[in-house]
């Protein structure tokens, strides 16, 4: 696994403001800016990109904006609200309050005979947990996850999760579920408190809040769970501040938020995902190190510790498109070279 470096000591942290920079002489500017002309020129094969942040060494070195669009507005963060999810738990696991090898703290399953009680935390957070959930987002057929977030299962929809039946042996087979997410929120505000105002001041006090992400806003649905599978709103320099994070390995200025080795438990291997998916987060296929908070339509953080970078994307493009966005996004790496202690550690 590839180390996480600190922040350069002649950097402050971007608790306020973020540090500005030039792109430095040894980065291929040329490649990162044809990258940002190519994805916000009309008609791209991008689709429609709204905005593009570049952090490197803790400084802002490139940002980009649609023409409507500026460094105060906020954008739906989609399913990158999972990582974020991962990084509440992660916080409680630090206290104590939650146990990720104990089985899910989850009444309805814990009934006799119900093969769902065996289900883990570490198994709900690595996609593992077996439950029959589709996620589809092509207007054919079923699908589980926008009947629970915009239909049927909107008022409660940790509820709607919670109740889907057992398709495989818990830890046996990998299948990516916004459901399964749910259920981890609902399991992490029950560790927080009643109601969505104890979990909502938790998230700003224990983590958007120190690290600057004052834009944060979570979407919390009627019975006051917060839908960790979607929903949080921030600008592109704020999603920044998160990736920065874990870029970090859960410290900002001298304080541990996130307990050692958490972020290297979301950037480690889910097996079953073949070498896809870690915990709430996704690992890039090509031993790169890269991690990435993913959402619809294209939205990413993107964390590359070798050349301690991330990479902010957000837009709306479609699953064809997307394949250019995610190109262009390792183009974009490419362009700066790795740290020295990177190349050591080869």
């Amino acid at each position: 696994m590839r180390p996480l470096p600190q922040q350069p000591a002649s950097v402050p942290w971007p608790t306020r403001e973020w540090p500005l920079a030039e792109l430095d002489a040894d980065v291929d500017a040329t490649s990162v800016r044809a990258v940002a002309d190519s994805a916000f020129a009309p008609g791209s094969r991008h689709g429609e990109t709204l905005a593009l942040v570049v952090v490197q060494r803790g400084r802002l070195v490139f940002e980009r904006y649609a023409q409507d669009k500026g460094a105060a507005d906020t954008f739906p963060s989609w399913s990158m609200a999972k990582s974020m999810l991962h990084a509440a738990v992660g916080i409680l696991v630090g206290e104590g309050r939650l146990d990720v090898h104990a089985p899910a703290p989850v009444a309805a399953w814990r009934r006799d005979g119900d093969p769902r009680g065996a289900i883990t935390l570490e198994q709900l957070l690595r996609m593992v947990d077996g439950l029959d959930f589709v996620e589809l987002y092509e207007p054919t057929g079923h699908s589980d996850v926008v009947d629970m977030i915009f239909g049927a299962g909107k008022e409660d929809v940790a509820a709607y999760a919670i109740a889907r039946p057992l398709l495989h042996s818990p830890g046996s087979y990998w299948s990516y579920s916004s459901g399964t997410s749910n259920v981890v929120a609902r399991i992490a505000g029950d560790a927080v408190g009643v109601g969505s105002d104890a979990m909502r001041a938790f998230l700003h006090e224990r983590l958007f809040g120190p690290i600057g992400m004052a834009s944060a806003a979570p979407r919390f649905d009627a019975a006051g769970t917060f839908i960790g599978s979607s929903f949080v709103f921030a600008t592109a320099r704020d999603f920044a501040r998160f990736g920065l994070l874990y870029l970090r390995d859960g410290s900002w200025d001298g304080a541990r938020l996130l307990p050692r080795g958490w972020v290297d438990h979301a950037r480690s291997e889910t097996p079953a995902s073949i070498g896809r998916y870690g915990a709430h987060w996704w690992l890039a296929l090509d031993g790169s190190g890269i991690f990435t908070a993913n959402g619809f339509q294209g939205q990413y953080i993107a964390i590359d510790p070798t050349r301690d970078l991330v990479v902010v994307r957000l837009g709306v493009s479609t699953p064809a498109q997307r394949v250019d966005v995610v190109r262009g996004l390792h183009a974009i790496t490419r362009a700066f070279p790795p740290l020295p202690e990177a190349l050591e550690t080869r």
